[in-house]
C-alpha cells in the first residue's frame, strides 16, 4: 500500500478555508500536497462573504458533499481527510461513501442520530436556533457570541482579532435541518451507515474546553459506530472549538496526521 501524499482540509461553519492557513503551511513543509476547498460559493474572501452572505444562504449539504466528492475522486490516490466542526461531518460522510485513506474529525458536529446536547452547545448555537425564521437566513455571530462558541480560552483582544480574520455567517437552514434530523422519519442529509465495515479508519479529536461541540458530542458520535473499522477518540486538554488556530495547534496537527498515516487503508 502506498502512503497518502495529499491532505484535504475541510472547514466548518462560521469560517472559511482561511481558518486552515497555519495547517496548510505546516503540512506543506512536510512535503504533502494540501487542498483546502471552499464550500460552493465560499471561494470569496471573508470580507466579501460578510458584505454579501447570499452564497451562505443558498448552500446545501448535498451541494457541499458533491463538490468534495468530485475533488477527492479526481485525485490519483485516496487522501487523508481532516475536517473541523461541520467539516468533521463531511469527513464522516465521505468515509462512509468509500473515499479517503483515513479521516480525522476535529471538534466535529454530530451526524444523524447523535442526540447528545450539552448545555454549552445549546448556548453556543442559540443565536441560530432561537428564531425559526433563521432557517431562511445566513446568521452571523457577534464578537461576544464568537468568543463564547469558538475562542473561550483566548483573551477578548485575541478573540476579536480572530473574529475579524475568520468569522462569516452560517447557514441557518443547515443548522435547523441538523437539529431536526433525529426527529424526522427516514435518512437525512447527515446520515452515515454506522455498521459500514468498508470505510477507512476514523479519529475524533475533541477540545476539552469546546463549548460549541464539547467532548461529549465526539464521544457519543464515536460510540454510534458499530463497524469493525478503527474508530478512536483523542481529547486535548484546555482546547477550545477553534482548534486550528489555538495555541498548541501544531501538536494537534501532528497527532492528526501521524494517526492518519499509521491507520491509512
Amino acid at each position: 500500500m502506498s502512503t497518502p501524499d495529499t491532505i484535504v482540509l475541510i472547514h466548518g461553519f462560521w469560517v472559511t478555508p482561511r481558518s486552515w492557513e497555519h495547517w496548510i503551511a505546516h503540512y506543506e513543509k512536510r512535503g504533502f500536497r494540501v487542498l483546502a476547498p471552499a464550500y460552493p460559493g465560499f471561494e470569496a474572501e471573508v470580507e466579501s462573504l460578510n458584505a454579501d452572505p447570499t452564497p451562505v444562504e443558498q448552500v446545501t449539504v448535498p451541494q457541499i458533499l458533491e463538490s468534495l466528492e468530485t475533488l477527492v475522486r479526481g485525485l490519483d490516490k485516496p487522501p487523508v481527510l481532516i475536517g473541523h466542526s461541520a467539516g468533521g461531518v463531511f469527513v464522516q460522510l465521505l468515509l462512509d461513501r468509500g473515499h479517503g485513506a483515513a479521516g480525522v474529525a476535529i471538534n466535529s458536529a454530530p451526524t444523524e442520530g447523535v442526540a447528545v446536547v450539552p448545555l454549552t452547545q445549546v448556548k453556543a448555537a442559540f443565536p441560530v436556533l432561537k428564531n425559526p425564521a433563521n432557517r431562511h437566513r445566513a446568521v452571523g455571530l457577534t464578537a461576544e457570541q464568537w468568543h463564547y462558541a469558538f475562542t473561550n480560552t483566548f483573551s477578548e483582544e485575541e478573540s476579536l482579532a480572530l473574529y475579524e480574520r475568520y468569522a462569516v455567517p452560517a447557514s441557518g437552514a443547515i443548522f435547523w435541518d441538523s437539529a431536526l434530523a433525529t426527529l424526522r422519519p427516514g435518512h437525512q442529509s447527515t446520515y452515515v451507515d454506522y455498521h459500514n465495515d468498508g470505510r477507512a479508519p476514523l479519529l475524533f479529536i475533541a477540545g476539552e474546553k469546546d463549548h460549541l461541540m464539547p467532548p461529549k458530542v465526539q464521544q457519543s458520535n464515536a460510540r454510534h459506530y458499530k463497524s469493525n473499522t478503527v474508530t478512536e477518540v483523542k481529547e486535548f486538554a484546555g482546547r477550545p472549538h477553534l482548534l486550528p488556530a489555538a495555541p498548541g495547534w501544531e501538536e494537534v496537527a501532528d497527532h492528526a496526521l501521524e494517526w492518519a498515516l499509521a491507520h491509512a487503508k
